[in-house]
């Protein structure tokens, strides 16, 4: 298998993906079930997190490879509520073998960091993974 040091367009500082969204009920800490406050949940902020890292990869990697989570450590600083755009941002930090650091930062639409931290995925081959996963 190809790993992440044999993925040339992988550069580090340089591959980054970007998600943005309008934060709807659906999106909240009470929906979630993450807190009793009608504010944008961490679980949501995590998501986001996570679609803006595999957006940095996505056409950046031979479709036989791909990632999966394994570490999320993040800090939820500043609310959002209903209606606010927000905006999450991976940049890769570092790639040791298979293992993908990712920085991560989330802004609101004026630019103030909601949520930052870094999240680790782990490049695979695709089929090897889902033969395992077969029960």
């Amino acid at each position: 298998m190809r790993d992440a040091s044999t993925v040339p367009t992988l550069i580090i500082g340089e591959t980054r993906g970007t998600v943005t969204s309008t934060v709807t009920e659906a999106d909240t800490a009470q929906t979630l079930g993450s807190g009793d406050v009608p504010v944008l949940g961490t679980p949501r902020v995590i998501a986001l997190a996570e679609a803006a890292c595999m957006s940095a990869l996505t056409r950046r990697m031979p479709t036989n490879l791909t990632t999966v989570g394994s570490r999320v450590e993040l800090t939820h600083l500043v609310p959002a509520v209903c209606g606010d755009l927000v905006t999450a941002q991976a940049t890769l930090a570092s790639r040791e073998g298979r293992r993908l650091t990712f920085d991560i930062v989330v802004t609101g639409a004026d630019g103030t960091v909601l949520a930052q931290g870094q999240f680790v995925r782990i490049l695979l081959d695709r089929a090897a993974f889902l033969s395992g996963t077969k029960r």
